[in-house]
């Protein structure tokens, strides 16, 4: 039997019932492509012992395929009309539970405990970078995730140097990010005025570098972006005061050298370990920036 909740006239028919216009400011964009449903799930690479948080399940098109393959799924809904339809639609099946909330609310741990588990979730698209970086922060932390993203925010987060961005760095720091398939505006209803992809997150046993205080650490990738158009010596001074922290323009270009990074570089050239290189030789300034 097909996915039942794909085709748009039944999406049609579920919004009619339920009075629901759907809402651009909460992501409700609802896949109608069946293609897409199959290259998510088999890049989750689901098992009967998988737990799956899925969020912003919507009508459950994706909701019906993970209940199929995963031993446990939790689905965490924004709106109360579409989390009420969604426990009438799947009250018969025994391994889903459905969690009305705002998961950027939700601790992961709340639903899992310490169990291994993965996201797997048609993300909206404008809490895409707060979701990610809730999940790849938690404790536990999920093992892989696998997200419909904007096509350009996906490209962004797989981006190697001289393209990256303060997301890439973050994103590459906890997991290792793929591109699984692009996904044409078309296969939603409404459709959205962007392209999207399917995002495959592979967490990383540990992080590709290491260093003392991770929110220091990106607060100086930060500082570096914060004028990304000017060369590292004038861009981090400048990114740094921006944050508070006012350091000397020669003690900046003199920490550069000393991590062996070209003071005429510009941020989105560098990769993680020189920014860690980056970070350690700023720490002594940083901290005086901080006493003072």
């Amino acid at each position: 039997m097909g996915n039942p909740y794909i085709t748009p006239g039944r999406v049609r028919a579920a919004l009619n019932t339920l009075n629901l216009r759907p809402s651009r400011d909460l992501g409700q964009n609802f896949l109608i492509d069946a293609q897409v449903l199959q290259q998510i799930v088999a890049a989750a690479a689901l098992t009967p012992e998988d737990v799956v948080i899925e969020v912003g399940p919507g009508l459950g098109a994706l909701t019906y395929e993970l209940v199929q393959h995963a031993g446990k799924v939790y689905a965490i809904e924004l709106d109360r009309r579409l989390a009420a339809r969604l426990r009438d639609e799947f009250r018969a099946a025994a391994n889903l539970e459905v969690v009305q909330a705002d998961v950027l609310r939700v601790d992961p741990a709340t639903l899992v405990g310490a169990a291994p588990y993965k996201v797997v979730a048609n993300l909206p698209y404008q809490i895409t970078s707060a979701a990610l970086r809730h999940f790849l922060e938690a404790v536990p932390a999920p093992q892989l995730m696998v997200v419909m993203v904007q096509r350009e925010v996906a490209e962004r987060i797989v981006a190697q140097p001289p393209d990256m961005s303060v997301l890439a760095h973050a994103v590459q720091f906890y997991a290792e990010p793929s591109i699984v398939a692009r996904v044409p505006a078309e296969a939603f209803l409404p459709a959205p005025k962007v392209d999207s992809a399917v995002l495959r997150l592979v967490r990383r046993p540990q992080p590709p570098v290491a260093v003392d205080d991770v929110d220091a650490f990106f607060r100086t990738i930060k500082a570096g972006f914060l004028q990304a158009r000017k060369k590292l010596a004038n861009a981090l001074p400048g990114g740094l005061a921006g944050l508070g922290l006012r350091v000397d323009k020669e003690a900046v270009v003199h920490a550069l050298v000393a991590a062996g990074v070209d003071p005429n570089r510009r941020a989105e050239t560098l990769t993680l370990q020189e920014w860690a290189r980056v970070h350690a030789a700023l720490g002594p300034l940083l901290a005086g920036a901080r006493a003072s």
